[in-house]
This record gives structure tokens, sequence and C-alpha cells, in this order.
């Protein structure tokens, strides 16, 4: 695996490195070991699947807080998605800056979501599907989100919006907290 540290600390771009042959390909995407040597989180308490399907879809921005703060490894296994992420440690150097990347059944990128930073993604195509590897169980009690065209953050979805939800419509701008 090839990892790659993007704008905000703690925030990888995780590529596969194929072995390939007259069959295919085989490659490792996730392996604890690996993963906890490089001082990240490498044991995954629950894995979930986001079906989505039209193209524009947003979801987010989401993140759970402390002390059920989630560890994310997010990997887009059909079609594609503009994966985003805000910087919410408010220790951070990068705090409330955002970081975005294009994961797809394509590329086979995954992206690690450190504990701390919301995150969220806006479909490329029609039925895209989005794998999320998380550390901890979820606690209902401890979601929270922020809009996803919030103006603290100024995030920049790279297609109009063609569905989503009410709940997270309705999250709070960062100044109303």
């Amino acid at each position: 695996m090839i990892f790659e540290e993007l704008a905000l600390p703690g925030l990888f771009r995780v590529a596969p490195e194929p072995h390939a042959d007259e069959r295919g390909f085989f490659a490792r995407t996730h392996c604890e070991e690996t993963f906890t040597a490089r001082g990240l989180v490498g044991r995954f308490a629950q894995s979930s699947v986001s079906f989505n399907h039209r193209r524009g879809t947003v979801r987010g921005m989401h993140f759970s807080r402390a002390p059920h703060a989630e560890t994310k490894l997010v990997r887009c296994t059909a079609g594609a998605i503009h994966d985003a992420v805000i910087d919410l440690r408010p220790d951070s150097p990068t705090y409330r800056r955002t970081a975005a990347v294009t994961l797809s059944a394509a590329n086979r990128h995954a992206l690690y979501i450190p504990a701390g930073l919301a995150h969220g993604f806006q479909t490329l195509s029609d039925d895209a599907e989005i794998l999320y590897m998380i550390d901890l169980f979820f606690v209902a009690s401890a979601a929270d989100g922020v809009r996803w065209d919030d103006p603290a953050f100024a995030l920049t979805w790279p297609e109009p919006v063609s569905v989503i939800s009410d709940r997270d419509r309705a999250f709070p701008d960062w100044a109303g907290r």
C-alpha cells in the first residue's frame, strides 16, 4: 500500500499496489500491522456501506463528538465520489481547513480520516457505493454534523446538489455553535 499524507495532519490517501499477472491483479487494501506501524489506527470495529442512486447526492458533513470520535477508512467500490473533510480539531495547526479527493472504483484509492475531522462526499456518478471501515462502535448520541454549505469552510462541490437529506440540510453553521 502507498500512503500519501494530504493537507491535513493524519489524513492519508491510501493506494493499493497491485500484483498483476494473466488473471488480473491482487492488492492489499488494509493491513492492521502496516497501519499501526505508521502510527495509524489499524483495527476497525465496524464496516458500513452507503449506496447512492443519483449523481450529485451529498452526504455530510458528519462527525462524532469525543469520546466517541471515529477514525474511518473510506473507499468507493462502485462509481465515483468527491470526498471532503474538515479539520475540527481545535488544537490542530489546520483547524477549520478542508481537503478533498476523488475516490472511485477505477482508482481504488481509500481515504484514511482520523478522529476529529468532519467527513462528507458528493457522488460523481449514479449508483455510487462507498465502503466505510470505522474504528469505534457507533454511538447515536455523539453523532453530529455541520452544514455541507457552511460559509465558514467554503467547501466547493463539483456538481449541483441533486439529493441531500433533511438531517444534513438542518445541521447548524459552525458559527452558530
